[in-house]
């Protein structure tokens, strides 16, 4: 038994999964446009609280790491640095594409490419790209999009994420389809994290830091503040 509690703040929909072993007992999902900080505790207590569960119970915490916000995965860092801190249990880290991959793998059939992708400012988004297998087709990135991004590829490919929509809106090719909906969600971190968790693959509670995938920019105001 591997109790194992989730958190996903990459985007503005916060969500927080329950496991055990990779198999889930219970999550809530939050649509959340400012801070996810005053809830998560929260949150994360009342999906313990279903089960008959308390924080003294848990095994370890994993935490989507990004690519994605960086005001939510800051936010989602800290508090499962927390729980870990206070409970003297390890911190597991899992990429966010790989949890947006894992929301849709084996709901298609045949061939197939699966392709998610996370808003990153204009054109820009975060992506990877992995076969019907999983395997690696394109390395996760920073890419800025065009008309011609998906030119030299010919096979099915299912688009999904936040990033998605401003492609939609430009490409021609009918080999690709899209998939409206799909978010980054804890409940599709059970497996990933409990991979991690039997192979004792665990981040460094101290000094882990999210994967921001690029350096993150600050604006300048463009009115004087008085």
């Amino acid at each position: 038994m591997a109790l194992i509690l989730s958190i996903e703040t990459s985007t503005d929909v916060c969500s927080v999964a329950l496991h055990d072993s990779g198999q889930l007992l219970e999550s809530q999902i939050h649509q959340i446009e400012k801070s996810h900080s005053s809830l998560l505790p929260g949150i994360a207590g009342e999906v313990l609280d279903k089960i008959n569960k308390n924080f003294k119970d848990l095994d370890a915490v994993a935490i989507s790491a990004g690519p994605g916000s960086y005001t939510g995965l800051r936010i989602g860092i800290t508090t499962a640095k927390g729980f870990c801190f206070s409970m003297g249990i390890p911190l597991i880290s899992v990429d966010t594409l790989d949890v947006l991959i894992a929301a849709v793998s084996g709901k298609f059939k045949g061939d197939h490419f699966l392709c998610p992708m996370l808003d990153a400012r204009r054109m820009e988004v975060y992506i990877k790209m992995v076969d019907h297998d999983l395997k690696e087709i394109w390395p996760l990135q920073a890419k800025i999009l065009d008309e011609s991004s998906f030119d030299k590829i010919d096979q099915t490919t299912y688009i999904f994420g936040n990033g998605m929509l401003k492609f939609k809106e430009i490409s021609q090719q009918d080999n690709l389809i899209f998939i409206d909906e799909i978010v980054p969600d804890a409940r599709y971190m059970g497996a990933l994290a409990f991979e991690k968790y039997q192979k004792s693959k665990f981040e460094d509670v101290a000094y882990f830091e999210p994967n921001y995938l690029k350096e993150w920019r600050t604006t300048t105001p463009k009115k004087q503040l008085l």
